[in-house]
């Protein structure tokens, strides 16, 4: 029997989700008798290491424990992904593998890109052909590379696609729908059946805002969260913020004094996190998968960024992209609130596939 070695590379939150969705997509090939096995062995770089956002991850996700956990820890761009490249590039020189799997934008997709290639490794990138068009994000310049670098692209949208092929980018590249809209459905039910946090936080469906502020453009900018501050405090409707630890650090001791109707709690677990988007009335976020998740539980999406990746949902009416401008925030808000936190009727309802794209993704790595 043939055997085809996969390395998974994660390291942050939204990786996580993704790679559960292949690795159960794996193990069902694994189950049919084929002349082929796919062995694949799950890196984690420890971009992320709060308890919250990884252990629980693993957990909840049924993903298996990492093969290897390269314990990188969080520092300056340069600093984390040169130790992740250091570390990474030990674990594929003795592991040898078919194929590197790397997902979405982050350090952890940088580095996993970069020492494949150097070592005549195919990459295969998931989420490939997400354009912003800023190259002040650092998550755009990962995009790229990560682009230009890979064997197999596995675009999430045919929007992805045309993105690629205007860079001349057309080999190897494949429509395979979004990995995330998998997740969502097979973890949808079991959130509703053992996730508590709506008793624990004593909350009502449709009685809430659920916002998450976590990228360095909002985070690493006083002013910009000072914005997005004021706004909430101009909301007649109580907010949760689960607060990503890099929020919290900039905020300071001023989380104390955010506006009161918004309530700070700490990081959630994804089957939480799930089920206080589906009871929410309107998400507000600066996430790109918080942005998917809230159209696939039908709720509107308030993104707190300049820009989005995610054209098709601001073209379908159900994102209105609002940076951290105070006024436009609100407007937003109350744009949604005068149609009854209802998306438009007319939306097309199958903009990231049709919930297979994991199987898509194992049929093309085989």
């Amino acid at each position: 029997m043939n055997s085809v070695k996969i390395i998974t590379i994660v390291g942050a939150r939204p990786q996580f989700v993704k790679a559960a969705a292949v690795s159960r997509a794996v193990a069902e090939f694994n189950r049919k008798e084929t002349p082929i096995t796919l062995n694949e062995c799950i890196v984690h770089t420890g971009q992320h290491y709060d308890e919250n956002m990884s252990k629980v991850f693993f957990d909840q996700l049924h993903i298996p424990r990492p093969d290897v956990n390269l314990k990188v820890g969080s520092g300056p761009h340069g600093r984390q992904t040169g130790a992740i490249l250091e570390k990474l590039e030990t674990v594929l020189t003795e592991t040898k593998p078919d194929w590197v799997l790397i997902y979405g934008d982050t350090n952890s997709t940088l580095a996993g890109v970069l020492t494949a290639v150097k070592l005549h490794i195919p990459v295969a990138h998931v989420e490939a052909g997400l354009r912003s068009y800023n190259r002040r994000m650092p998550e755009e310049i990962n995009r790229i590379v990560a682009d230009r670098l890979s064997t197999l692209l596995l675009c999430p949208t045919p929007t992805a696609v045309s993105n690629l092929a205007e860079e001349g980018i057309t080999e190897g590249v494949h429509n395979v729908g979004d990995v995330m809209y998998d997740s969502v459905l097979f973890n949808a039910e079991l959130a509703r059946e053992k996730s508590d946090i709506m008793q624990t936080l004593k909350l009502q469906p449709d009685s809430y805002y659920l916002a998450t502020i976590h990228r360095a453009e909002n985070t690493d900018d006083p002013d910009r969260l000072n914005s997005i501050g004021q706004a909430f405090e101009q909301i007649d409707m109580p907010i949760i913020l689960p607060i990503h630890p890099r929020t919290r650090k900039t905020l300071g001791t001023a989380c104390a004094e955010i506006a009161p109707n918004v309530r700070i709690i700490e990081p959630v677990a994804y089957l939480d996190m799930l089920t206080l988007e589906a009871n929410a009335r309107i998400i507000l976020t600066d996430s790109g998968g918080v942005q998917k998740e809230a159209y696939w539980f039908e709720k509107p999406c308030v993104t707190l960024r300049d820009e989005t990746e995610w054209v098709e949902l601001v073209q379908a009416g159900c994102n209105r992209v609002v940076g951290a401008d105070t006024q436009k925030i609100v407007a937003a808000v109350g744009e949604f609130e005068q149609a009854g936190c209802l998306l438009p009727a007319d939306r097309p309802t199958d903009l990231y596939g049709d919930g297979h794209s994991a199987e898509k993704i194992v049929a093309l790595l085989k």
